[in-house]
């Protein structure tokens, strides 16, 4: 593989992101009506590709609930305000409201109120009565802590998230989570990541994980670049982990690992691109933030925005544009590809001639560096 040459001490790999590549059209084209955007993992179905990020400016028990009737899966930040407070309504509506200047330390002391078991119980429970797939995330730091509260409340679907999980975790204050141990005894579905890298999602396949989150610091919200000067362009990384998948489909004789996009997936071209490198689902943040029944009003942010110690991330304005319903589904009422996504993917599979998720990871893409055009 060609390295660039940096300095004569250091030579780097060329990366690229999605908007320096595009999707090249076949020789055959099909109706969009014909084409099939489902998924599945595990035991469990979704009409659509996507998965809604664990982030309170995202998915609120009610949104969670709404997306998974729209055929998503939604997963709730089980360290968020729902399992912090009995109603953090009116903590939603001041971050959203709160000077640039003030939010970060405001949300700090909002964010130090302890998480409750009691209230990741009930919010469980909430999201079983909505009849959707309950999916629930944990950092790493956390697993240890809340993971038995988390299955004896039956959740379908178990999230560690963190921008960066890694199979190895060297600790000299601590007993780090071992992953392998802990879902190989775990009686349901475990996704996990972010990894960035081959040798890191091969390494979190061999956990027995069911799918790996993709993606480093590369969210909307994040400033992780800037803060610790660590970033993954999505498209290379997308294709890597893609590639660790086919690698450890062969070695352990056939077990299928779910490559999940995790960052850097905005506009619809995005997801096109994100599928086009090998994921089966993207997890969208900024995308469902703009969504008027969105709980962050308008407003985004991840738990970077207010880590106590090392903050990495902002709480970012983005509007409103659509209801959920329309950003999934249209009728798309922008031309920059924030509504409708599910529709320009369904048109995107069907303009190159592709009938199913699967299939299109097949489809050719060529290094094209956007110019604005």
């Amino acid at each position: 593989m060609t390295e660039i040459e940096i300095g004569r001490g250091k030579r780097g790999r060329r990366a690229y992101s999605f908007d320096d590549i595009a999707v090249v059209p076949s020789r055959r084209t099909r109706d969009p009506e014909e084409v099939s955007v489902s998924w599945q993992i595990d035991a469990y179905h979704f009409d659509i590709p996507v998965m809604a990020a664990p982030m309170d400016s995202v998915v609120s028990p009610e949104t969670a609930t709404a997306l998974g009737k729209l055929g998503a899966l939604p997963v709730l930040d089980l360290e968020g305000l729902w399992t912090r407070y009995e109603d953090p309504t009116a903590l939603l509506a001041e971050i959203a409201g709160l000077d640039p200047v003030l939010a970060t330390p405001r949300m700090q002391e909002i964010y130090a109120e302890p998480i409750k078991p009691e209230l990741i119980t009930e919010r469980l429970r909430q999201l079983r009565e909505g009849g959707v797939t309950v999916a629930g995330a944990l950092s790493p730091q956390r697993t240890q802590q809340h993971w038995k509260t988390v299955v004896d409340a039956g959740v379908d679907l178990f999230v560690i998230r963190g921008t960066t999980v890694s199979a190895e975790h060297v600790s000299g204050r601590a007993e780090p989570l071992n992953l392998k141990r802990f879902i190989y005894e775990l009686d349901v579905p475990v996704i996990v990541g972010g990894a960035a890298s081959y040798t890191a999602a091969l390494h979190l396949m061999r956990t027995g994980a069911a799918g790996v989150l993709v993606g480093f610091g590369g969210g909307a919200a994040h400033t992780t670049r800037k803060a610790l000067g660590i970033h993954a362009p999505m498209a290379s990384a997308v294709a890597d982990v893609a590639a660790a998948r086919r690698d450890y489909l062969d070695e352990s004789g056939g077990r299928y690992v779910h490559v999940i996009a995790d960052g850097g997936v905005g506009t619809s071209g995005d997801i096109v691109k994100a599928v086009a490198c090998g994921a089966d689902a993207v997890m969208l943040g900024a995308a469902l933030a703009r969504a008027t029944d969105a709980p962050g009003r308008g407003y985004h942010w991840g738990p970077e925005a207010h880590h106590s110690e090392l903050p990495r991330g902002l709480r970012i304005e983005l509007g409103t544009q659509a209801s959920l319903e329309e950003i999934l589904f249209g009728p798309g009422r922008q031309a920059d590809g924030t509504t409708n996504l599910v529709g320009a993917l369904r048109r995107a599979m069907a303009t190159t001639g592709y009938s199913d998720v699967k299939e299109f990871q097949r489809v050719e893409v060529v290094v094209s560096p956007y110019l604005g055009q």
